[in-house]
C-alpha cells in the first residue's frame, strides 16, 4: 500500500464515525469522508458492490437508496459484516445484509419510498477491500414514484448538499458515460458546491454501453471538464449479468479486458478500472483526513472544554438517591429565594440587556406609570370651576357670603381624594403581575424537576395573592386615613391667605425652568404622507417649552421645534400592519400641529416606550386627553359667575392644587412600602415539605435525563476521539505507490496527433508532480528508491 506509517487513519475516522452516530446529532462535527453522488441509473450502487465484491445492497424501480449509507470497508482476514444497530450480530450472508438494509430503511421511512436524512452505518470486512469509508447517498430523480412527495427532486438535493457543502467532505461523482457529460446531475451539484473542482474526483461508469465510433477518451484525460483529481473509468456488470447472478470476480476480469483491448483506453488501461479506482480512493481519503486532522482536533478540543463542566455535574449521579433530592431540593430553594431577591433588588449576576424586568420594572411603575395615572384620573379645569361655585352656592344657602368657606374647599378635596382608589388599586396590580412574572423567571432553573416548579410556582403565587389582598387593604387604608382629617396646618399648604398668589409664583417656575431638557431619544413620525417619503424616524429632545427633532443624536440639524402651549396627548390604536405603538400630539384648539397636520403621530417599539415618553410629556405640561360626554360639556360651556364668586372659585382652586399636591405625593411615597415582595425562604420550604412526598417532587423530567445521558455519552464519545487522534501520528510522509507507475504515459505518443498539455492534473492527482511529470526524464527501468530516501527527498521539500 502507498501510505505506509498512515494506514490507521481511515479505521481511526470509522471508530468516530461510530462514536457520533450513536449519539446523534448532539456533536456537529465534519469528518472527512467521501460522498458518493449521482443520478438514478448512474452504476453507484454497482461501483460499491465491486468494491466488496458481493451483492449487497438494493436494486429496484424508483429510489432504491432512501437513506445515506455510510459504508466503512476495512481490510481483514475474513469476511463479514456488521450494522451499528444491530451491534455484535455478524452478517455472512450479504443476501441477509440487503434484506437488513430494506428493513432499516422502511423502519424510518415508510414503505412509500420516503426519503430520511438519518444515516445507516454498514461496516465490512473483507481480504479483498482497501480500508475505505463511503457515503452512498439518494439518485437524483425527477419524477416522483408511487406515494413520494411532488417536491422529491428537492428533498433529495437538499439532503445531498447537507453533505457535500463541507470542506471535510470529498465528492465521489458518478455519471454514465452515454449520457452527456454537460448535463451530468452530480458533476452539476459538484460544481455549485465545490467550482474549482479542488474536491470532486470524477468516475464514468457504462463506458462498454457508449454507441459505436464513440469514446470517452478526452474526459478520462482530463481535457473537456477538468478536475484536480481528475476521472476514472469503470465498467460494471449489465443488468442482464446481474440477473443471471454473474459473479464479480468474473466482472473485474472482463473490466480489465475491456481496457486492455480498447483501442482508446489501452494506453491509459493501467489508470482505469475498478481497483484502480479502489486503491485512489484510499490514497485521496487518507491524505484528505491527514491534512484535516489538525482542525478536527481543534474542533473536538473546544466541544470537550463547552461540556466539561456539565459533564462533572452529571458524572456519578444518581436520581433515585433519597439524601441527594433532600440536598438538591433545599439547595433549589435556596436558590430560587436568593434569584427571586436579586431579580427585585438589581443585584443579579445575569443582568438582562434587552428589557426592563423585576425591580427595574417595579421601579418603574412607581415612578412613571403611577404618578401619570393619577393625572389621567384628574377633571377638566371647566368642570373643576364648575363643581367648586356650586359648592360654594350651595353651603351659603339663601344668604349671600361676604367670606370664602372653608367647607367647600374640603368636599372638593375629599372629592378628589377618593377618585386616588383607582390607580392605587391599578398600581397595585401591575407590581403583583409584575411579581408573578418574576416568580416564572426565577423557576426556570426548576424546568428539570416538573413538579417541584409546579408545587413552587403555586406556593409563591398563593404567597402573592395573599400579600396583594393586604396590600390593597392597606393602600385603601391610607387614602381612608388622608380622608378622615384635612390637615391644613401642613407646611407646604398654601393656606387662605396665599392663595390668590399662587398663580404667578407658579407662572415663573415655568419661565425659569424653560430651558431644562427633560427627555432624548428616537421617534417615529408616523403620519408623513407616501408621497413626502412616509414614515421616518428623528432625534427627539423635550424640555419644559417645546418639542424638537433632529435629523440624528448629534443635534445638528434641526428639523422642526413644536411649542408646547395648548397641547395634549392622545392614544391611537396600533395598526394591523404596523408593528410599532403609537401615539399623537395634537392642540386643543383644532389648529395645526405640524405643517399640515391636525395631529402628530409619534411611534414607539414598545409600550412601555411609549408610556415612558407620556409620563416625560406630562412633567413638561403635556397632559393627557380627558373624554366628557356632550351633557357636561354643554353645561360647562353656559356656565357663567360673577366677579365676586369668581374670585371666590380661584381662591379654592388653588387651595385645592396646594392640598391635592401634598396628599398625592404622601400616596407615591406609601404607595411602594404597600406593595410588599416576599423574602421567607424557611415559610417556603416548611410548605414543601407538607405537601406530602418530597421524592416525587425531586423527580427529573425525561428530557432532562434525556439531556443527563446525551451529554454524557457526548462527552466520553469526544475523550474517546481525542486519544484515537492523540494516537496517530501525522508527521508521517506520503508515498507514492509505484515510482513508474506512469511512465507508459510518457512513453505513448501523443493522443490524436496533438501533444499532452504540461503538468495536466490526472487520476492521481496529487502525486501527478515529480516523477509522473510529463517533463521528466524516462527512465522506465529504474529501481523504485527506498521509503527511507524517499521520506528524506520530501522532507527536504517541505523544509
Amino acid at each position: 500500500m502507498g501510505n505506509r506509517g498512515m494506514e490507521d487513519l481511515i479505521p481511526l475516522v470509522n471508530k468516530l464515525q461510530d462514536a457520533f452516530s450513536s449519539i446523534g446529532q448532539a456533536c456537529n462535527l465534519d469528518l472527512p469522508q467521501i460522498a458518493v453522488v449521482g443520478g438514478q441509473s448512474a452504476g453507484k450502487s454497482s461501483v460499491l458492490e465491486n468494491f466488496v465484491g458481493r451483492d449487497f445492497l438494493p436494486r429496484g424501480s424508483g429510489i432504491v437508496t432512501r437513506r445515506p449509507l455510510v459504508l466503512q470497508l476495512i481490510s481483514a482476514t475474513a469476511e463479514w459484516a456488521e450494522f451499528l444497530h444491530c451491534k455484535g450480530k455478524k452478517f455472512t450472508d450479504f443476501d441477509e445484509v440487503r434484506q437488513e438494509i430494506e428493513a432499516e430503511t422502511d423502519r424510518v421511512t415508510g414503505a412509500n419510498k420516503g426519503i430520511s436524512p438519518v444515516p445507516i452505518n454498514l461496516r465490512v470486512y473483507s481480504p479483498h477491500v482497501l480500508n475505505l469509508t463511503l457515503i452512498d447517498l439518494p439518485g437524483i430523480t425527477k419524477v416522483p414514484v408511487g406515494d413520494q412527495p411532488v417536491d422529491i427532486e428537492q428533498q433529495i438535493r437538499e439532503m445531498i448538499m447537507q453533505f457535500i457543502t463541507r470542506e471535510s467532505c470529498l465528492i465521489l461523482a458518478v455519471t454514465p458515460a452515454n449520457t452527456d457529460l454537460a448535463n451530468s446531475d452530480a458533476l452539476k451539484l459538484a460544481k455549485d458546491v465545490d467550482p474549482q473542482g479542488l474536491r470532486t474526483i470524477g468516475v464514468i461508469t457504462k463506458l462498454d454501453l457508449m454507441d459505436e465510433g464513440t469514446d470517452a477518451r478526452d474526459v478520462l484525460e482530463n481535457k473537456l471538464l477538468p478536475l484536480r483529481r481528475g476521472y476514472i473509468g469503470v465498467v460494471n456488470r449489465s443488468q442482464k449479468d446481474i440477473d443471471g447472478k454473474k459473479d464479480i470476480k468474473a466482472a473485474l476480469e472482463a473490466e480489465r479486458k475491456f481496457f486492455l483491448s480498447h483501442p482508446s483506453y489501452r494506453h491509459m488501461a493501467e489508470k482505469m478500472g475498478t481497483p484502480r479506482l479502489q486503491r485512489v480512493l484510499n490514497e485521496q481519503l487518507t491524505n484528505h483526513i491527514r491534512d484535516t486532522l489538525p482542525a478536527f482536533r481543534s474542533k473536538l478540543q473546544s466541544q470537550l472544554l463547552a461540556l466539561d463542566k456539565e459533564a462533572e455535574e452529571y458524572r456519578g449521579y444518581r436520581p433515585d438517591d433519597p439524601s441527594r433530592k433532600t440536598k438538591q431540593l433545599l439547595q433549589m430553594v435556596q436558590q430560587f429565594s436568593v434569584d427571586f431577591e436579586k431579580r427585585i433588588e438589581g443585584s443579579g449576576d445575569q443582568v438582562d440587556t434587552v428589557e426592563l424586568s423585576g425591580g427595574a420594572k417595579i421601579n418603574r411603575i412607581f415612578h412613571e406609570r403611577f404618578p401619570f395615572e393619577l393625572v389621567k384620573m384628574e377633571c377638566d379645569e371647566k368642570e373643576m370651576r364648575r363643581e367648586i361655585s356650586y359648592a360654594i352656592k350651595n353651603i351659603h344657602g339663601i344668604r349671600t357670603g361676604l367670606f370664602t368657606p372653608d367647607m367647600a374647599f374640603e368636599a372638593i378635596v375629599k372629592k378628589q381624594i377618593i377618585k386616588l382608589k383607582g390607580p392605587c388599586v391599578k398600581c397595585v396590580d401591575m407590581v403583583i403581575q409584575e411579581l408573578i412574572n418574576t416568580v416564572r423567571q426565577c423557576s426556570n432553573k426548576l424546568e428539570c424537576f416538573p413538579m417541584l416548579r409546579e408545587e413552587t410556582e403555586r406556593i409563591v403565587t398563593c404567597h402573592i395573592r395573599d400579600r396583594e389582598s393586604r396590600a390593597k387593604d392597606q393602600v385603601l387604608l391610607l387614602i381612608d386615613v388622608q380622608l378622615s382629617y384635612i390637615n391644613t396646618n401642613h407646611e407646604d399648604f398654601i393656606g387662605f391667605a396665599n392663595a390668590q398668589q399662587r398663580s404667578s409664583q407658579t407662572n415663573k417656575s415655568q419661565s425659569s425652568a424653560g430651558n431644562q431638557v427633560i427627555r432624548k431619544g428616537w421617534l417615529t413620525i408616523n403620519n408623513i404622507s407616501i408621497m413626502k417619503g412616509g414614515a421616518k424616524e428623528y432625534w427627539f429632545v423635550l424640555t419644559a417649552e417645546s418639542l424638537s427633532w433632529f435629523k440624528d443624536d448629534e443635534e445638528k440639524e434641526k428639523k422642526y421645534m413644536l411649542p408646547l402651549d395648548n397641547l395634549k396627548v392622545r392614544d391611537v390604536e396600533k395598526s394591523f400592519m404596523s408593528s410599532k405603538h403609537i401615539f399623537c400630539i395634537f392642540n386643543t384648539e383644532s389648529r395645526n400641529v405640524y405643517k399640515d397636520n391636525r395631529t402628530l403621530e409619534l411611534a414607539c417599539d414598545s409600550q412601555d416606550d411609549v408610556d415612558s415618553w407620556k409620563s416625560s410629556l406630562l412633567r413638561a405640561g403635556v397632559y393627557p386627553e380627558k373624554t366628557t360626554t356632550s351633557e357636561t360639556t354643554t353645561t360647562s360651556d353656559n356656565f357663567s359667575m360673577d366677579p365676586q364668586l369668581e374670585r371666590k372659585v380661584e381662591t379654592i382652586r388653588n387651595l385645592v392644587d396646594s392640598y391635592m399636591a401634598i396628599v398625592n405625593k404622601c400616596i407615591r411615597d406609601l404607595i411602594d412600602t404597600a406593595n410588599t415582595t416576599i423574602n421567607d425562604n424557611k415559610k417556603l420550604l416548611a410548605q414543601l415539605y407538607s405537601t406530602g412526598d418530597q421524592n416525587a417532587l425531586m423527580d427529573e423530567s425525561q428530557e432532562q435525563a434525556q439531556r443527563r445521558d446525551e451529554v454524557l455519552r457526548t462527552h466520553q464519545a469526544l475523550k474517546e476521539a481525542l486519544m484515537i487522534i492523540g494516537d496517530i501520528s501525522t508527521s508521517t510522509i506520503t508515498v507514492p505507490i509505484h515510482w513508474n507507475e506512469t511512465a507508459h504515459l510518457r512513453q505513448r505518443p501523443a493522443p490524436r496527433g496533438a501533444p499532452p498539455p504540461p503538468n495536466r492534473p490526472g487520476p492521481l492527482g496529487p502525486f501527478n508532480n515529480s516523477a509522473d511529470s510529463p517533463q521528466a526524464p524516462s527512465r522506465p527501468n529504474r529501481a523504485p528508491p527506498t521509503v527511507g530516501k524517499m521520506q528524506k527527498h520530501l522532507k527536504s521539500i517541505l523544509c
